[in-house]
C-alpha cells in the first residue's frame, strides 16, 4: 500500500514519541508516513543530548535528513551540523560515527528505488 494522503497535522500534538526498535542508546521516532509494502517511511528521529555513536552507517536504501533542532558533530569529517542543514545518501553511503552533545531532532525520509 502506498503512503497515505495525509493533510496538515500537527506533528508535535499529533503523533507520540516511541522506542526505535533495537536502539539501545535511547532515540525516539515518530513515524509520519509509512508504505507497509515498500518500507518506506517519514519520520522524526529525536536523539537525546549527550549520546555517542559508535558505527559508521551504510544503507541499502535513499535516506535524506533535514537537521531541525540541536546539533550533531559528525567524528570522521570533525563536522557540526547545525538546524537547517540537509543530507542526501544515496544506498551505499557511509556516515557516521556521530556525538550529539545537546541532542537533536531530524525530519527523514527514507526510501528505495528501483
Amino acid at each position: 500500500m502506498a503512503k497515505p494522503e495525509i493533510e496538515f497535522r500537527d506533528y508535535d500534538t499529533e503523533y507520540k514519541w516511541k522506542d526505535v526498535e533495537g536502539d539501545t542508546l535511547g532515540i525516539k521516532e515518530k513515524i509520519l508516513s509509512l508504505d507497509s509494502d515498500t518500507g518506506d517511511y517519514t519520520r522524526m528521529l529525536k536523539f537525546p543530548p549527550g549520546i555517542e555513536t559508535s558505527e559508521t552507517l551504510v544503507h541499502d536504501f535513499w535516506e535524506e535528513v533535514l537537521l531541525v533542532e540541536g546539533s550533531l558533530y559528525d567524528i570522521a569529517k570533525d563536522e557540526t551540523y547545525l538546524p537547517g542543514y540537509y543530507a542526501c545518501r544515496p544506498p551505499g553511503m557511509t556516515h557516521g560515527p556521530y556525538r550529539i552533545p545537546q541532542g537533536c531532532v531530524t525530519f527523514e525520509i527514507r526510501y528505495y528505488k528501483k
